[in-house]
């Protein structure tokens, strides 16, 4: 029997297992090179895994829900080009009948709604979803398209409504009898284990500076109508930000490393990716990135900026646009705070977060003396890994990102 085995593929740098969210076929289909044989979960995004070659699946190595390490075996296929004897059909089964049956109940129940693809419609079939059920289900999609992840989470706080109280690992004692238990969804359990490991993994040290971004929002303001005119792109504060990042990263070139596997090598990477953190309308946070920044003008920032941005909040991001970051961004000024201490996204070594933007008075030095006035002010914080950024240069490079957001040239073209 010539056999092939499939294995996980690799989706991003800092992916090292996945979750199988579900096999799209079962054991004796015959399948395609290139067609769907799995979905899987990560902490940035779901994928599907396609079969490397035509064959017929003989076994699966591994159950829905479990976490597979990347490279692993998960599935067997015999490979061939088969195809079903339609000469020798049997007499309808009484489980032949039973799959008619739900097929029948799923076409019933998705006339409801005519924006479910084929493999939400899968989905609906093998968990004998009714059009009761669709129609409880909010679609975070474009037009309120419903998606995988809609139906998944549904699926799952469906089941742990009546088993929740009798799977709960929290004592009785710990909350009350209003109290609401919320399990978290796939992708906030993988965020959480992430978060975790890079606690874990990376001494952090976070450092601050609060520079005066008068200039810099000055010159925003006089020129974003004209920017949006000649580029059809709103200009925000964030590919300013990049910019600038970037800037102090050429001048500090071992901010953009990380660390081997063994902590014995570090890595220097030649290009800069940088990522920027958005928040979901699910509430889950996603880090999509932007690549080779360092050769990208304001122009190419902003537009892969808001282009990346909207893939996110739209649900529609590929694993390639979630891989290869090698600095991270997150603007927690977004929801009026002043500051924060952020988590490094592995494998990276530093990541910046950006504070809101306040009027504040200042004392101006003048040839007539000083002077009180209202200026513009925003905290940039830089957590960093220990192990290989030294308070030094984790200081000097923050500063440097200062220096260029307050000096920014008031004359700068696009």
């Amino acid at each position: 029997m010539n056999i092939k085995e499939l294995t996980i593929p690799r989706l991003g740098e800092s992916v090292e297992s996945v979750q199988l969210v579900r096999y799209t076929k079962n054991i004796g289909d015959f399948i395609n090179e290139d067609e769907v044989i799995a979905e899987v979960s990560t902490d940035k995004v779901d994928s599907d895994v396609p079969a490397t070659n035509a064959g017929k699946i003989i076994e699966f190595k591994y159950n829905e829900g479990d976490e597979i390490k990347v490279g692993e075996v998960f599935a067997v296929i015999e490979l061939g080009n088969f195809q079903e004897n339609n000469s020798k059909k049997e007499e309808t089964t009484e489980k032949e009948i039973t799959v008619e049956e739900k097929q029948k109940t799923v076409h019933q129940s998705i006339e409801t709604s005519q924006f479910l693809s084929p493999l939400v419609k899968n989905i609906i079939q093998k968990e004998n979803l009714t059009a009761t059920d669709i129609n409880q289900i909010v679609g975070s999609g474009h037009d309120g398209r419903i998606s995988k992840n809609d139906v998944l989470n549904y699926i799952q706080k469906k089941t742990n409504v009546s088993s929740s109280f009798n799977n709960s690992v929290i004592s009785a004692s710990s909350f009350g009898a209003k109290d609401e238990i919320i399990e978290m969804d796939k992708m906030r359990q993988l965020i959480s284990k992430h978060m975790k490991k890079s606690k874990q993994t990376s001494p952090h040290v976070t450092a601050y500076v609060e520079p005066d971004v008068t200039n810099f929002v000055k010159w925003r303001e006089e020129n974003k109508t004209a920017f949006q005119t000649k580029y059809n792109q709103k200009l925000t504060f964030t590919p300013m930000i990049v910019d600038c990042v970037v800037r102090a990263i050429k001048d500090f070139p071992m901010i953009n490393v990380s660390v081997d596997e063994t902590e014995t090598k570090i890595i220097k990477h030649h290009t800069i990716n940088i990522g920027i953190a958005t928040a979901l309308p699910n509430n889950n946070l996603i880090v999509p990135v932007i690549k080779d920044a360092n050769e990208l003008n304001l122009e190419g920032l902003a537009k892969n900026v808001n282009a990346i941005v909207d893939k996110a909040r739209h649900n529609k991001l590929s694993p390639d646009d979630i891989r290869g970051g090698t600095f991270t961004i997150s603007n927690v000024g977004t929801f009026g705070n002043l500051m924060g201490t952020p988590i490094i996204n592995q494998p990276e070594v530093a990541i910046l977060a950006t504070g809101v933007i306040k009027k504040k008075p200042a004392v101006l030095e003048t040839e007539f003396g000083d002077i009180i006035v209202a200026r513009q002010f925003m905290y940039l914080s830089l957590s960093f890994d220990h192990r290989v950024i030294d308070g030094s240069l984790g200081g000097v490079f923050l500063k440097r990102i200062s220096d260029y957001m307050e000096n920014w040239d008031m004359n700068t073209k696009f």
